[in-house]
């Protein structure tokens, strides 16, 4: 009876013992399980894994604060010291037309189109259809401008540098209209905020 006692002993302490070490693996397994992070951008999607995820998930963040960083300038000089940054300033936009006196039509940029058949927009690979600029030599032909605070259109938009003019200097800009009809009432508009989104084509 007492040998019988102590193979029952015996047999629970294993039984024990196997349902521990059991827990132990099952726990260690949960704690090492990679999991999947989805990070998205303007372009892509991506899978990541990782096991652990806040900070991954906070590097990201960072990374993503820096890229779209502007560098706030208030002067040409200055936008020339920061070539392919992305740059904000504020300035003044005017409004003009192909049939301004002194105009030919073609506008100053490479391949010099001609807009006088009324077509003030410019279709680009990355942007779409948008609006065309005159602007300053320090900025050059094809970089794309975010314009926002311009009273005569509803919400921001995008412009591309296509012209230059002889009154286009420093932090003007002017806007391609259909004609100068148009422009008569605009006037000068201060305190528009530019944004250099990319530099040239």
């Amino acid at each position: 009876m007492r040998r019988y006692k102590k193979q029952i002993n015996s047999l629970t302490i294993y039984f024990f013992t196997l349902i521990f070490i059991i827990t132990l693996l099952l726990i260690v397994a949960l704690f090492n399980q990679e999991e999947k992070l989805v990070v998205s951008n303007i372009n892509t999607i991506k899978s990541v894994e990782t096991s652990r995820i806040l900070p991954i998930t906070t590097n990201i963040q960072d990374t993503f604060q820096v890229v779209n960083k502007f560098v706030k300038v208030t002067s040409t000089e200055e936008i020339l010291k920061h070539p392919n940054e992305k740059i904000e300033f504020s300035g003044t936009l005017t409004g003009y037309g192909p049939d301004c006196v002194g105009c030919s039509g073609n506008l100053g940029c490479a391949p010099h189109p001609n807009v006088q058949n009324g077509n003030i927009y410019f279709e680009d690979t990355s942007y779409g259809k948008i609006r065309i600029l005159a602007a300053d030599p320090s900025i050059p032909c094809g970089s794309i401008i975010k314009v926002s605070n311009y009273p005569y259109i509803n919400g921001d938009f995008y412009g591309i540098v296509l012209d230059r003019g002889s009154a286009i200097k420093g932090l003007t800009m002017d806007l391609l209209y259909n004609s100068e009809q148009e422009t008569r009432n605009l006037g000068r508009a201060y305190n528009i905020n530019f944004q250099i989104e990319r530099w040239g084509y």
